[in-house]
């Protein structure tokens, strides 16, 4: 961990290193703020999950990025550090999806209090991104831009299409296991009853064994294990990620997969879309179906042929290429003041 420390230590003249707790929401939330320049446009990433944080993880993908951004990292109430510095208990009654939007509206205005800025760039990953197209939707003037990375959207279809995935695979490859536990949950996501977490970690089981998570691979476990090695993070916190996570799941996944935020059918900033061709477990269909229909007053997809669900840990080149390209110069000439 001191070796990944001291090697992306920042060292420039203009440049901004900082990790600390901050007072969002009336509780202790963590932040990581880097950048080589800070003069350069604000870019907060609102991590996926709920609780699959990502600042244990940016040491791998978020380099680059510094170059061009002033990259923020925040660990959501009830996921990682900020879970682990505050009381579960005393923080339950507030984790709801309001409240979580609420959180993010604080964090972004933090943000531009305390760097003097009137816009920010908000890129939210998957349940980020229910998260970050709200408050694109209810505060367009505070963004740049809002960029989605596997953008949820019709999240009851989403899932429907995600077991017809597994399914389809299990199929294919003659998977009589899987077969039959995916059988056990049908029909999966009808009506109008909320899935179940039970339900949800069958049909995620299978279809991350079959690469609709990480292309390729049979899950996120290499993203994980990556987490152990976050300079960010104490061997406290690293153990305590998975306790996190699953608090935050108990917590807000049911009231999540029942949302259809393709109802948003205009948006007052620019958008960016980055989806993984192979993403099943948001579906990436349905994002670029909602991307066609979705006004703004700019807007581009960018596909990722080599991705399913975790594309900026999975194509980490192209997706600092299109920072570069398609978001920083929506900008112009950054900071406003």
């Amino acid at each position: 961990m001191q070796i990944i420390a001291d090697l992306r230590h920042i060292v420039t003249p203009q440049g901004i290193e900082r990790h600390e707790k901050i007072r969002i929401g009336g509780i202790d939330q963590w932040v990581s703020i880097r950048g080589t320049d800070k003069r350069n446009p604000i870019l907060l990433m609102v991590h996926g999950g709920p609780g699959w944080v990502s600042m244990p993880t940016s040491w791998y993908f978020q380099r680059g990025w510094e170059e061009y951004f002033t990259v923020v990292q925040w660990d959501q109430r009830g996921a990682g550090s900020t879970y682990t510095a505050n009381d579960p208990a005393a923080v339950a009654p507030t984790m709801t999806p309001e409240r979580m939007i609420a959180d993010t509206e604080e964090m972004v205005s933090w943000l531009r209090k305390e760097f003097g800025r009137d816009k920010i760039f908000l890129l939210g990953h998957s349940w980020g991104s229910y998260l970050g197209l709200e408050v694109a939707t209810r505060h367009p003037d505070w963004l740049y831009a809002y960029i989605g990375v596997g953008q949820g959207t019709n999240m009851p279809q989403s899932e429907r299409e995600g077991w017809q995935f597994a399914m389809d695979e299990a199929r294919k490859s003659s998977n009589a296991e899987a077969i039959a536990e995916l059988n056990s949950i049908a029909p999966y996501g009808s009506g109008t009853k909320p899935i179940t977490l039970a339900s949800l970690m069958v049909q995620r089981k299978w279809l991350n064994q079959f690469g609709g998570m990480v292309y390729g691979r049979t899950g996120g476990q290499a993203e994980g294990a990556a987490m152990s090695l976050s300079p960010e993070y104490t061997d406290a916190d690293v153990q305590k990620i998975g306790e996190a996570s699953q608090y935050s799941l108990d917590k807000l996944l049911g009231k999540v997969l029942t949302l259809d935020l393709s109802r948003i059918q205009k948006l007052d900033c620019p958008l960016v879309l980055f989806e993984g061709r192979h993403d099943h477990n948001v579906s990436s269909s349905l994002a670029a179906a909602w991307f066609e229909k979705v006004q703004a007053p700019s807007k581009k997809l960018v596909w990722f042929e080599n991705s399913a669900h975790e594309v900026v840990v999975e194509e980490p080149g192209k997706t600092l290429m299109s920072l570069v390209t398609y978001v920083r110069p929506l900008a112009g000439d950054a900071p406003t003041h």
